[in-house]
């Protein structure tokens, strides 16, 4: 070979391995790639962190809100309960008094005076079943009815007589009486059996 030529296929390979020389190294791409993946990763675990404290505030927040909800109708509740017995504790305290009254009744009055007192109680009674009446405070209808446990408080029993059911009251020794839906005192009967 000649000199010129052995200079040109030099030449030839110096621009080669030149060229070979700025070319990137695939051990750096390849470097480059990894360091890529690792990020990627970095960040996927931060956004699956990240969902998986929101999604536990939600939870929190939706529990918070129900728990709110559940507060709230159960106020309203109570609230409506106490509007529709109030006066239960002053009725109940009322009813010894209108016994006492009905009790007063019950005795013979011969002279003038003693009727008119009679008269008296009579109005004061009168008036205080009415006022009960107004505020949903009436009695339990027991004699001659089916007992009923609910209702009634059976204080003695008998044996079933001519014309008589079992099981129902013959005689009521004190009335009882309801505040709308709710018994405030039952009524103390005798029942045949």
């Amino acid at each position: 070979m000649s000199e010129k030529e052995s200079d040109l296929s030099q030449q030839q390979e110096s621009a080669e391995k030149k060229k070979d020389a700025n070319k990137p190294k695939p051990v750096k791409a390849s470097k480059a790639k990894a360091e890529k993946a690792i990020v990627d990763q970095k960040l996927k675990k931060q956004l699956s962190d990240l969902q998986a404290k929101y999604d536990q505030l939600e939870d929190k927040y939706l529990r918070a809100e129900a728990e709110m909800a559940n507060m709230t109708t159960r106020f309203k509740n109570e609230q409506a309960k106490l509007i529709k017995y109030d006066g239960q504790a002053l009725a109940k305290d009322v009813l010894p008094v209108l016994d006492n009254l009905a009790r007063a009744l019950q005795i013979e009055a011969q002279d003038d005076v003693s009727k008119q007192l009679k008269h008296g109680i009579e109005m004061v009674h009168r008036d205080m079943e009415k006022a009960l009446k107004d505020n949903h405070i009436t009695k339990i209808e027991a004699l001659g009815k089916p007992f009923d446990p609910l209702y009634h408080q059976a204080v003695k029993t008998v044996p079933v007589e001519k014309g008589q059911q079992p099981e129902t009251v013959v005689e009521v020794f004190q009335e009882g009486y309801l505040l709308k839906d709710r018994v405030l005192r039952p009524a103390m009967v005798v029942v045949a059996q």
